[in-house]
């Protein structure tokens, strides 16, 4: 039979956190067809209709209105999370239906919407990468686990920040029926079916606070566009015009780590676009990103991301939901 989803929502909630579960649930629908056993996806509010954080205008159910007896509960995040985690009667109607439901999950900062209700005291949880130490404190009774992309803790489930949702959807589908229907959705989305890693999957360039320096600029464009070349500090410091010893003193301090760390995550990122896209042996692939050995990828993957490049490739195969 269908499985039925609440996607709860409230003014201010990002539309990718609603969008992302939805299309990955319907993408599970339309591959079932006529066997009738996909999902039903409801969107609710308190009040009804209420717009996202971009203006959009979204037509939902009366929260007030919706009787228990659904399948999953998922509170989205978003930049009106605070204002939500507050609203007594959301909160209680979130307590109400998530008593009569099977599942609990949270996209992003709805984790704090979850955390308010009182549904995840004891529970390990997650929520966006920027606001997990507030989590933490403002709930000290959940366990929360910084650097997930999702986490299952009995029947409550929550993600890292905005497309992690579609992550948790994976791994939904895949729990609700296997590893084949969820790779396939994936597929259909062109999106991972599992990242590696934690939350530290996403680009090393939109990571480092804003560089004002042209020079600095010039050298990380550089090494993005060619990571296998041979970026040595006096490489790079002739670049940006400057000093070997005042390249060194001011690389950290505007990008946040020393040279060599960011020339090490750059070409590990560039690597996993090769071990994502194609066959290519571990040897070729270090050869072309500037490491040299697979030795030294498999090392610097490991600092990086947490997982051996032959992991990384392998985890594509399921989401990680068994």
């Amino acid at each position: 039979m269908e499985r039925e989803v609440l996607v709860v929502g409230y003014a201010g909630a990002t539309m990718t956190d609603i969008a992302g579960p939805v299309d990955v649930f319907a993408g599970a629908t339309f591959a079932r067809g006529e066997r009738g056993d996909g999902y039903r996806v409801r969107l609710a509010a308190v009040g009804g209709g209420f717009e996202v954080s971009g203006g959009l205008r979204m037509e939902a159910e009366d929260l007030r209105d919706v009787s228990g007896g659904v399948d999953t509960v998922l509170v989205v995040g978003g930049f009106g999370f605070t204002g939500a985690a507050r609203d007594a009667e959301l909160l209680s109607h979130v307590r109400r239906v998530a008593d009569c439901s099977r599942r609990v999950a949270s996209v992003c900062t709805g984790a704090f919407v979850l955390a308010e209700a009182g549904l995840l005291d004891g529970v390990r949880a997650t929520t966006h990468w920027a606001y997990c130490d507030r989590l933490a404190d403002d709930h000290p009774s959940v366990r929360v686990v910084p650097d997930a992309i999702f986490v299952q803790d009995g029947r409550v489930v929550t993600s890292a920040g905005v497309t992690a949702g579609i992550d948790l959807a994976l791994a939904l589908v895949e729990r609700d029926h296997d590893a084949a229907l969820a790779r396939l959705v994936a597929r259909w989305m062109v999106v991972f079916l599992q990242r590696p890693g934690g939350q530290s999957q996403f680009s090393v360039r939109s990571r480092v606070q804003p560089v004002r320096e042209p020079g600095l600029r010039a050298v990380l464009d550089a090494i993005a566009d060619d990571p296998s070349a041979g970026w040595t500090v006096e490489e790079m410091a002739r670049r940006a015009a400057m000093s070997p010893r005042h390249f060194a003193r001011v690389f950290p301090r505007r990008v946040g780590v020393p040279p060599a760390r960011y020339v090490e995550r750059v070409r590990v990122e560039a690597a996993a676009g090769l071990l994502e896209s194609g066959d290519e042996g571990l040897d070729v692939v270090a050869r072309r990103t500037g490491f040299g050995s697979a030795e030294t990828m498999r090392r610097a993957f490991l600092r990086v991301l947490g997982v051996t490049p032959g992991g990384y490739r392998h985890r594509f195969r399921t989401t990680g939901a068994a």
